[in-house]
């Protein structure tokens, strides 16, 4: 009887103090409650008329609108930094920064892609591979470049400096660029006055394709981003952005019969080559040798031809490692290591990450059969 009594005051005690834990808990949480109800604005509902509701949404707008103003602002800094002026010609002075410098020294733009001085570019804006330019910074000091690659086909090409610790753009990726999305392009349209010139606009299409008229031949190019951003001719080889700052594609051409259509082509499509320069300092060019075009060409062709999918091939290279291979003329590429092709920008980005001798594997359609075609990949120029 004893032992139950004394269990029974043990009992009593647990419980008289799990009591006063729970009480203070509870002043603890109400305190706290009370703390955060003070902090909390409650508004008068019945005193926000609609005219009120809409001045604080239009506020809330304004606000944000503002923000994204200066992020963009910022964004556009940094970019410039990037930007320089290329010439073909050397100026005598210590820039190639001159009024009507487009003409006179041929004046075009260039982005900065690497820390140590490789500058992506138009073709027609360096010169073909192994040629010199002239390339300002936004400093204004000169440097002398070297064309260390080239393609005239898309016409773009890169160029060296011998500088080091320099800004550098971002990529983006042009595979996810949609139409209606914010662009901005920058260059040097007209010459030193108008260097770095900033205009915005949208994107108006995408994968266009179109002809281009050259000491009285016609060629194509391909799977272009279309753009209302004004693009002047000094404008060429400068950043298409998007409103992150990152480069989706290069100013590339204008058409000169009509106001506000510029083109940019893909930056995806030099992104392997940039990457090989910036690791390795080169960059061994590997190539099928053939000619094709994507089905957006095949109407200007023939207009009786039509090309459900797969890249047409118009020409094959006399001992080439495609001729080597058995491949021919009006064969249709359907894939390469079971990679689908698209697009002739899909083949000629997948070759780019290639190397002189390599293997490759091509799906081939030819009199409505499909065959495959084993491919060593040879060295480009």
């Amino acid at each position: 009887m004893e032992e139950f009594i004394k269990k029974q005051k043990r009992q009593r005690i647990k419980n008289y103090f799990l009591s006063v834990i729970i009480c203070v808990l509870l002043v603890f949480i109400t305190a706290l409650l009370y703390l955060l109800y003070q902090n909390i604005y409650l508004p008068n509902t019945s005193m926000l008329t609609p005219q009120k509701v809409e001045a604080t949404r239009m506020s809330q707008t304004v606000e944000q609108v503002n923000q994204e103003n200066k992020t963009i602002t910022q964004v556009l800094e940094q970019i410039n930094e990037c930007v320089v002026g290329i010439s073909k010609l050397k100026n005598t002075g210590n820039t190639v920064f001159l009024e009507n410098g487009s003409t006179s020294l041929g004046l075009g733009t260039g982005m900065i892609v690497t820390e140590n001085g490789y500058i992506l570019t138009n073709e027609h804006v360096s010169g073909a591979k192994y040629t010199t330019c002239y390339v300002t910074l936004p400093n204004g000091k000169s440097y002398k470049a070297n064309v260390v690659w080239s393609d005239s086909d898309i016409d773009l090409s890169i160029v060296k400096i011998n500088a080091k610790n320099l800004s550098y753009v971002t990529f983006g990726d042009s595979s996810q660029v949609k139409v209606g999305e914010k662009v901005y392009a920058i260059g040097n349209p007209i010459g030193y006055e108008f260097q770095r010139t900033v205009t915005s606009g949208i994107v108006s299409a995408v994968n266009r394709t179109i002809t281009i008229e050259e000491e009285n031949k016609s060629s194509y190019m391909e799977d272009l981003i279309q753009t209302d951003a004004t693009i002047n001719p000094g404008n060429s080889g400068g950043p298409l952005i998007n409103s992150q700052g990152e480069v989706i594609g290069i100013n590339s051409v204008k058409i000169t019969s009509a106001e506000g259509i510029g083109f940019a082509v893909p930056i995806n499509t030099v992104k392997a080559i940039v990457q090989k320069f910036k690791i390795d300092d080169k960059f061994e060019e590997a190539t099928l040798g053939i000619f094709a075009y994507d089905k957006n060409v095949i109407p200007y062709l023939n207009s009786n031809l039509r090309l459900a999918k797969g890249i047409y091939v118009v020409q094959v290279k006399n001992n080439s490692p495609a001729a080597k291979s058995g491949l021919r003329e009006k064969d249709i590429l359907l894939s390469i290591d079971n990679k689908i092709l698209e697009k002739m920008c899909d083949l000629r980005c997948y070759i780019y990450e290639k190397k002189p001798g390599d293997k490759v594997s091509l799906q081939v359609l030819r009199n409505g059969q499909e065959r495959t075609v084993e491919v060593t990949l040879g060295r480009g120029n």
